[in-house]
This record gives C-alpha cells, sequence and structure tokens, in this order.
C-alpha cells in the first residue's frame, strides 16, 4: 500500500484510476499540465472537464453507455457519482452542470490525502513504474512523440469535433418550441422548426461555407458518430433531414403539423442560460457559423457563447501493444487508460481510467484477477481494445454489438435480462478482484 504510482494527465481517466487507487490506500502522484498550459479543447483549469453539457448521453439502462454507467457505480465511480450529483434536465440523458461537476471532482481529488497534483507538463516517458499514461485525445505533440518511440508504433488519429452553445435569452421562442419526440419525457429541447425551402436553403449555406483547412501533414478520418455537420450535408440533400434535423415525433405548435425539419438545442448549464446545439458540431470558420447559423429559424439574434471547433483525436493501436490488464506488452508496468487507449467517449474514458485502476490496485497487492466478462459493458469494451484486429483498428462507443452473445442467443435473451446478468457480473467480478 506505500508504494506510490504515477499517473499522467487529470482528465476524466486519470482522475478515475487515481481516486480508485487511493480509495484502496495506495499513495498516488497526479501529474497534470493546468494551469502551466491547456490543450485546444479546454477553458478553465479544473480537472475532468467536460466539453458539452451531455457529453455522458443516455442514462437508460437498457442503452449500452446507460448500462455501462450503472457499472460504474456499481464499482463506485468518482465521475458517475458527481456527474449524478450536478445533474441538470435532460430528459432521458444524464446531462450535467459542467463548471459544477469539474469543480466538485477538483475538489474530491485535491482533497483526498492520498493522492498528490503535481503541475508538470510531461515531455518524457518517467522511470517511475507502476505508470498509468491517461493524457487523453489531444496529448501534447512532445509526448506523443516520447510514447511513439516507446512503442515502436504508429499513432492513428481522427477529427473530432465541438457544437456551438447559444445564450437561451437571444433565442426567438415565439418560433422554437420546447418538446421532446413523441412527448416523452419532460420537455428538455427547445426546437427551431424549418420549412422545406428554409431546410434546403440551409443545406447549401453548409455546404458552401468556408471550412477551416487541414494542416498538411494531417489527413482527415472522421469518427461517424460525430461527423461536423457540414460532412453530413454533403452526403445529400436529405441526409440531415433523416439525421440530427430529423422532425419525427415533433409537432409545430403554431401549424399543428410536423416540421419539415429541426434544430434542437439543448440546456448546457445549470441555470437554463445556455443551449447546445445539438449534433451541430462543425469545423467552418467563425465568421460563416455565425452567419449560417443565424439562418436557422428562432436563431436569427443569437448570441454564441461558443462556435463550433476542431481538434485531433491521438491514440495508439491497442490490440497490438497492451494486454487486457491495459498494461503495454513489452514494458511491464506501464498501463493506459482513457481514449489515449481506443476508446470513444467520455463515459468510455473513464471507465478505462476505473478499470485500470481495480486491475493495477489487485496486482499490487500480489493478485492478477480475472478478465471481466465480455458479456459487461466494461468487459466488452477491454475487449475490443486489446483483441480487435490492429489493422485499421478505430476508436469504438460501447455498444451491445461488442457483447460476446451468441446470435441464437441474442434474439432470445431480452434486453433487461442482458442487463440484470451484466450488473450480477461485475458485482462478482469486484467481490473477486478484492476478496470482498
Amino acid at each position: 500500500m506505500h508504494q506510490k504510482i504515477t499517473i499522467i494527465g487529470a482528465g476524466l481517466a486519470g482522475c478515475e484510476a487515481a481516486w480508485q487507487l487511493a480509495q484502496k490506500g495506495f499513495k498516488v502522484n497526479l501529474l497534470e499540465q493546468k494551469p502551466l498550459a491547456r490543450t485546444p479543447a479546454q477553458k478553465s483549469d479544473h480537472l475532468a472537464e467536460l466539453v458539452c453539457s451531455n457529453s455522458l448521453r443516455s442514462a437508460d439502462p437498457e442503452n449500452a453507455v446507460g448500462l455501462l454507467k450503472q457499472e460504474m457505480r456499481s464499482l463506485n465511480s468518482l465521475i458517475i457519482q458527481m456527474a449524478d450529483r450536478h445533474r441538470i434536465p435532460g430528459g432521458s440523458a444524464l446531462v450535467v452542470d459542467r463548471e459544477g461537476f469539474s469543480d466538485g471532482i477538483t475538489q474530491a481529488i485535491k482533497g483526498h490525502p492520498h493522492i498528490k497534483v503535481e503541475s508538470l507538463t510531461v515531455t518524457a516517458i518517467p522511470n517511475d513504474r507502476p505508470l498509468i499514461i491517461a493524457t487523453g485525445p489531444l496529448t501534447t505533440p512532445a509526448f506523443a512523440q516520447a510514447i511513439q518511440s516507446l512503442t515502436a508504433s504508429d499513432y492513428l488519429y481522427f477529427y473530432d469535433s465541438i457544437a456551438p452553445i447559444v445564450e437561451i435569452d437571444s433565442i426567438n421562442q415565439a418560433i422554437a418550441f420546447k418538446a421532446s419526440r413523441y412527448d416523452k419525457g419532460e420537455a428538455d429541447y427547445l426546437n427551431c422548426p424549418m420549412n422545406q425551402e428554409e431546410y434546403e436553403s440551409f443545406v447549401n449555406e453548409l455546404i458552401s461555407s468556408e471550412k477551416v483547412p487541414s494542416k498538411d501533414f494531417e489527413k482527415e478520418i472522421y469518427f461517424e458518430g460525430c461527423l461536423p455537420i457540414e460532412v453530413m450535408a454533403a452526403r445529400g440533400l436529405k441526409t440531415l433531414a433523416f439525421g440530427p434535423m430529423k422532425p419525427v415525433g415533433l409537432t409545430d405548435p403554431r401549424s399543428g403539423k410536423r416540421p419539415y425539419a429541426v434544430v434542437q438545442l439543448r440546456q448546457d448549464d445549470l441555470h437554463a442560460s445556455l443551449y447546445n446545439m445539438v449534433g451541430f458540431q462543425t469545423r467552418m470558420k467563425y465568421p460563416d457559423q455565425m452567419r449560417v447559423f443565424k439562418k436557422v429559424p428562432g436563431l436569427e439574434n443569437a448570441q454564441f457563447v461558443r462556435l463550433g471547433s476542431m481538434h485531433r483525436n491521438t491514440y495508439i493501436n491497442s490490440p497490438q501493444l497492451l494486454n487486457p490488464y491495459l498494461e503495454l506488452k513489452n514494458h511491464p508496468g506501464i498501463y493506459f487508460a482513457g481514449q489515449i487507449c481506443g476508446v470513444e467517449g467520455y463515459v468510455e474514458s473513464a471507465a478505462m481510467g476505473l478499470y485500470a485502476g481495480q486491475v493495477l490496485g489487485a496486482r499490487l497487492q500480489n493478485r492478477d484477477p480475472d478478465f471481466l466478462s465480455t458479456r459487461t459493458g466494461l468487459g466488452a469494451l477491454v475487449r475490443h481494445i486489446t483483441e480487435a484486429t490492429p489493422r485499421g483498428f478505430q476508436p469504438m462507443n460501447v455498444n451491445f454489438g461488442l457483447f460476446e452473445i451468441a446470435e441464437e442467443e441474442r434474439k432470445k435473451i431480452s434486453r433487461k435480462e442482458l442487463v440484470e446478468n451484466s450488473l450480477k457480473m461485475v458485482s462478482s467480478w469486484q467481490q473477486q478482484l478484492w476478496k470482498l
């Protein structure tokens, strides 16, 4: 218990790993570049910063990411605990007040007697062992180069993007109406309706807008679950109407009819003063964003507190490099956690931090833990990043397709049974891990 563990990176994964280890009595040295430096996506000096209030996605346990959160709750996740504490209205999604969420995690981590947070920009692999690398998708070029030299492996990357946020008082609510699809749950979304002419004009504006050019050395590889809105628009005139702008289940109270398309906005802060444009991540230049998005009915006078942006996500070829403990095969004692190991999404990132912390803690007590069942969200993710085909490996959100269940059984087992069985297996794994 007196052995010190070094963790690089205090995002969701690094904080979760540190918390899991510290709660078991281990001493943790958590290295974080804030406040000395920030990544392009970071705006505050808090730890575990989110870029979107809905970053944690669905709360429904019969949804794969909802189940993963339930598994994490059962394993005493700090991230999920703080998300629950700072939850704000968002229908069936676990939407949080971002500032309260990050501040709560920062206080918990910095106030823990077994965790020392050190402000340091790491540029080389430390000699400390054990070591957890959780530097995230925006790992600095210098440290990325250090990892690349250590692993003798090329990096993979894709582009991720951030959606604009609008002040509620600047939204014309004589046009935008509050509703959830099919009136399911609370009316937590503002909907800006469009007729066909308005929609087609808007799509053309998206396609013709000026975009931020890619750098010469970067190849554009987009993650399908987070495509820039203009990239989707360029795939076909009706792509958006069947995607993020689909009007299904919504009725415009002014006409009593379903709109041809809608732009949905979701509450982004505790006081409901800010709203996020759902699905409108973009790489358009700022002037064109303000010009084009103000063509949306109801957003003519929109005041943007944040415009969309693009950044490069970096991750390692985990199936080639990591064993099922998330440890480098050729460098024992070095572990990876979070999005850098090839998962997509904040929940999945935190889950890998939780898993790395739990497994490393058990191994430091001379226990080689059983591998978690791949019929659980956590186990399925670990299997994906350590057993997928290395060639063409890409990040993945948790989904039920990753669960190792025979096709015949999939046809018979209900989603409720799958969830119940998964939570039982996670509980049994924890008991085995710590001899509870």
